[in-house]
């Protein structure tokens, strides 16, 4: 049978829910499920139904054992949307997340809510004995996705991000080349996010929330704020709900840096950045951004290397909007979804050091689904094997962080050097203060 809380029940019900189930131990209990059989059909669902969270189970729904029982969001109008995507009214439909992980006939979750929801549904789902594909990133502090991490392994859950490029063919070809060590020595990796959004969000007052969403719920674990307009369809911009673009999309060009030269950690970040270009705006991440990230020797790049990171806000005038460049001494290469190519250096006397080559093809919407739906197969292969996939949640977890680093100094305005064995900032209180979130009762981290 449907659960279809009306919103008057959503916030009711969801406070003393939290208040009643959450404020204890954990609230599952422990041990992982036995995994689905070969035969057996997987049975999923998808919590948060926005327009990622569509894509990512069309995705998974393209693989014939896949079936989804259940969807989730706190907007009533996407859950009843998603529903009909899903199967229709065969479907379950839940306006609370929690509720649904009760379910005992759900093998594992989607969670594709925004930002600052990814990391406690994931642990409440591997407690839970579910297995989880999570968008990135995973979460809004660093802290997050260090308990992320942990749920992970105590639960012992496969828990994948939703960093789809790994299982591109063109990603995969270029980080042989990359390692293969045809680039030479690599001193400096750009990676680039530019997108036209001139002249800003605006400044919208606040004012009541549309009928259809349970606001206090969508804030969740986040500070106490009124709704608006732009917290709600822009959150990415705002500290309490993301981190920028860095966490929104560099995610996925961290992923592959970190993958391709075999690192898991930088050991110091800076950033500057600003409102240059918008007119007006009550967003908080800034429309123009350069951040640097320095990294120690590692298997690929023997010296270390910088990583530079470079956001847009108001000109795309790059041939590539989202994109990133290994340098090296023998060639560069430059790589995004359309593919890649290489393009040597020459010696003194003018003769090139390496061959060119180009890969790729066009990005379209049908490529970005059947992205989703190698990646899902990846993900399905793993909750089937048990073996941790290409982009397990440690791996997402590591790519997350150059972005949060860049902003904790870009809002504390200095350089900061990174301990990553104790994933701490080192001789910083106030920039280490931000590595954590402190959550809003009654909702709490505990593993």
């Amino acid at each position: 049978m449907s659960v279809k809380p009306t919103r008057r029940s959503f916030l009711g019900a969801s406070a003393a829910a939290a208040a009643a189930t959450w404020t204890g131990g954990r609230p599952y209990a422990a041990g992982a499920a036995a995994s689905p059989g070969p035969n057996e059909m997987i049975q999923m669902a998808l919590i948060g139904c926005g327009g990622e969270g569509n894509a990512v189970m069309a995705g998974h729904m393209r693989w014939p054992e896949v079936r989804m029982v259940a969807v989730c969001d706190v907007n009533s109008s996407r859950m009843a949307a998603a529903r009909q995507h899903a199967g229709g009214e065969k479907v379950l439909a839940y306006g609370d997340y929690r509720k649904l992980l009760e379910n005992k006939d759900i093998d594992a979750v989607i969670v594709a809510t925004n930002g600052h929801w990814h990391v406690l549904p994931t642990i409440h789902a591997c407690q839970a004995g579910k297995d989880v594909y999570v968008e990135k990133p995973l979460g809004t502090s660093i802290g997050e996705g260090r308990a992320a991490v942990r749920a992970a392994r105590k639960y012992q859950r496969i828990v994948q991000l939703g960093t789809q490029q790994r299982s591109w063919p063109h990603y995969q070809k270029a980080a042989e080349v990359i390692q293969s060590g045809r680039l030479g020595e690599i001193s400096e990796v750009k990676v680039w996010d530019m997108d036209y959004l001139y002249p800003g969000f605006g400044d919208p007052p606040d004012c009541d929330p549309p009928p259809e969403l349970d606001w206090d719920f969508w804030v969740g674990p986040s500070p106490k704020a009124p709704y608006n307009p732009n917290r709600y369809a822009h959150h990415y911009w705002f500290f309490d709900y993301g981190g920028g673009w860095q966490l929104d999309w560099a995610v996925h060009h961290y992923d592959i840096v970190h993958w391709c030269l075999g690192v898991k950690a930088p050991i110091s970040a800076a950033a500057m950045g600003g409102f240059y270009a918008f007119e007006k705006t009550n967003t908080q991440w800034p429309d123009t951004f350069s951040g640097i990230c320095e990294y120690p020797p590692g298997p690929v790049a023997k010296k270390g290397f910088v990583l530079q990171y470079t956001f847009r806000g108001a000109c795309r005038r790059e041939q590539i909007s989202h994109g990133k460049c290994f340098f090296g001494s023998e060639a560069s290469l430059l790589l995004s979804r359309s593919g890649y190519t290489i393009t040597p250096e020459r010696d003194r006397k003018g003769k090139k050091l390496e061959k060119e080559e180009t890969v790729g093809n066009a990005f379209t919407k049908d490529v970005h689904i059947e992205s989703l739906k190698a990646h899902a197969r990846v993900f399905l292969d793993s909750i089937r094997s048990r073996k941790l996939p290409p982009a397990d949640v440690e791996v997402g977890h590591y790519a997350t962080n150059p972005g949060h680093l860049m902003n904790i100094a870009w809002r504390v305005g200095r350089k900061i050097r990174w301990d990553a064995d104790k994933e701490e900032v080192i001789g910083d209180a106030e920039a280490n203060a931000l590595v954590t979130k402190k959550y809003r009762e009654p909702w709490r981290l505990e593993i």
